[in-house]
């Protein structure tokens, strides 16, 4: 079992800078290689595999607040399932990771909605998105700074809130005041949680 993020940037044609788009590629470039695990292509739609299931709501949650650190924000689906074309270029690779994610993100243009998964297990997918949907109620609205908080935290889990100042040039209260702004402890709880269901999945 493989997961696949399809997403794009929201308003990029209301951006004047493209600037932005060497800002997402650097933020994608941790992800492995491109064009084979992820790609930008159309201007601002992106792809990521990513091959462990179980990261992909915490990759697409870090992708958002990398984004949102630099004032954008992104649509996103994620789908589960096979690979069973493995081409060069990500955008045309093939199974049923990338149609789930491919069809999903077509609906959440219509809806409205900025993040959504589709495993094909039709209560694990009810549930998740319910809770996905209102978390996005404050993830939708982060500001720069409380998402740089995030993107930092989640990039350096071991760290404590002392350290992660550090990095962010900050004292341990304000790391603590951002966080707190951001929701984080409860977006990792979630995290946990969709981690448990994916499992479910992919346990025989």
């Amino acid at each position: 079992m493989t997961s696949v993020i399809t997403g794009d940037i929201i308003g990029s044609r209301q951006q004047k800078s493209k600037n932005w788009v060497e800002g997402l590629k650097k933020i994608l470039s941790p992800f492995g290689k491109t064009p084979s695990q992820w790609e930008v292509y159309r201007g601002d739609e992106f792809q990521i595999e990513i091959k462990n299931p179980e990261e992909a709501l915490l990759t697409a949650i870090l992708v958002k607040a990398s984004l949102k650190a630099i004032k954008l924000d992104a649509r996103m689906s994620i789908g589960f399932g096979e690979k069973t074309h493995n081409a060069k270029k990500i955008s045309e690779s093939n199974g049923s990771a990338f149609i789930n994610s491919g069809e999903l993100f077509e609906t959440l243009k219509k809806q409205k909605v900025t993040l959504a998964i589709r495993t094909g297990d039709e209560i694990i997918d009810e549930r998740m998105n319910l809770m996905i949907q209102l978390a996005l109620t404050f993830m939708d609205n982060w500001l720069a700074q409380s998402a740089e908080a995030v993107v930092v935290a989640i990039e350096n889990p071991g760290l404590s809130q002392e350290e992660l100042g550090q990095k962010l040039g900050i004292n341990q209260a304000a790391v603590s005041r951002r966080q707190k702004r951001a929701q984080y402890d409860l977006v990792m709880n979630l995290d946990r949680y969709f981690r448990t269901q994916i499992k479910q999945l992919t346990t025989p």
